[in-house]
């Protein structure tokens, strides 16, 4: 006799039933969801509008090469648009990465991305400009201004310092010596009766405005003058094609300096064989040459950007002692030890490296 199967309480489970879920529950979630959705929507609309209404011309160089975040960083660091993640989203969804030209544009905080990046896309450049660049010599810059159309004798009055004698945004310019990275790089309006000196005297104007009150007191905490921190920045500009390594770069320099070593910047010696018109080299005889001098250079190598003045002013608090910049990515690595950097100058650039 078959006895039947004894049966706990509690023990069974209901099969071939699955559990649904409230649908209170799933409309929550729904609603939840389409309206993070619609937040993230208005705040990519707000930011895609002008900063301001406020119309006022500025001249904004996209340089041959930057990327998409380059400049949508400049763009925001110019106060020419809200916030540089909805420039970047706006530009690549609307397949226009690579669309962007180089040159000088008329912009103003009162326009939209959407104007912006047409602009940009239908290469709306800016006429009748003439543009110093980031990183030149007095020297070039010069030739800049004989290329376009002015005289000898107007370039050497336009570029005498003795010119603008008494002019406030040159009373930390050491005596005797020339403009030489008190041009601040920027695009300035020429017309055919357009002095040169009045370009010029805007341009000084301009890095006068950069160097704000922080800055210079910042440049005082870490025992430079305003001319020294100046020079320093001038080379911090050139070390690297990133803005994001200057502060640290600057904090090299700087311990470097604190601990009575040689600078030993490539970029010194290169401004001091491209002046004297000779084949680069670091054995060149120049007291820009700090592989052969201890301390900063008698003065700026070049015009500089208001980035590498803030990274001087507040540098990263490391200890790094040298750098290496890789020679195909121009990523920067940083060492603290001799035997580090020598590792990594043959990792990142046997041929053509730039150590310190």
């Amino acid at each position: 006799m078959k006895l039947p199967r004894m049966r706990r309480k509690g023990v069974y489970k209901m099969r071939g039933k699955k559990r649904r879920l409230n649908p209170l529950v799933l409309a929550g979630v729904a609603l939840l969801i389409i309206l993070a959705v619609g937040v993230v929507r208005v705040v990519y609309t707000e930011n895609l509008r002008p900063v301001s209404s406020t119309y006022k011309i500025v001249y904004f160089t996209v340089q041959p090469g930057d990327s998409v975040k380059i400049i949508a960083a400049n763009l925001k660091s110019q106060g020419l648009i809200r916030n540089s993640g909805a420039f970047e989203t706006y530009v690549r969804g609307h397949g226009l990465f690579g669309e962007l030209k180089a040159g000088t544009y008329l912009l103003s905080p009162s326009m939209s991305v959407q104007q912006i990046v047409k602009k940009m896309v239908d290469d709306d450049v800016a006429k009748h400009l003439l543009t110093i660049l980031p990183g030149k010599r007095l020297q070039q810059i010069q030739k800049v201004f004989l290329d376009a159309g002015y005289s000898q004798v107007d370039v050497d009055s336009a570029f005498s310092a003795y010119t603008y004698a008494g002019d406030p945004a040159l009373s930390t310019l050491a005596p005797g010596q020339s403009l030489e990275g008190y041009l601040y790089p920027d695009s300035f309006q020429q017309t055919s009766d357009t002095p040169a000196s009045t370009i010029v005297k805007e341009s000084i104007d301009e890095m006068g405005t950069k160097l704000t009150p922080d800055i210079v007191s910042s440049f005082r905490s870490e025992g430079l003058s305003t001319y020294q921190g100046i020079t320093l920045a001038s080379i911090v500009y050139q070390e690297s094609d990133n803005p994001a390594y200057e502060p640290r770069i600057a904090q090299v320099f700087l311990t470097r300096l604190g601990q009575g070593m040689p600078l030993q910047s490539n970029v010194t010696a290169n401004y001091a064989a491209d002046s004297a018109g000779v084949a680069r080299t670091t054995a060149i005889q120049s007291p820009y040459n700090t592989y052969l001098h201890k301390g900063l250079p008698p003065g700026p190598i070049g015009t500089l950007t208001a980035t590498a003045l803030a990274a001087v002013a507040h540098p990263t608090n490391t200890d790094d002692l040298y750098f290496v910049a890789d020679e195909k990515s121009g990523v920067v690595y940083f060492a603290k030890t001799q035997d580090q950097q020598n590792s990594l100058a043959k990792q990142h650039c046997p041929n053509t490296c730039q150590t310190q």
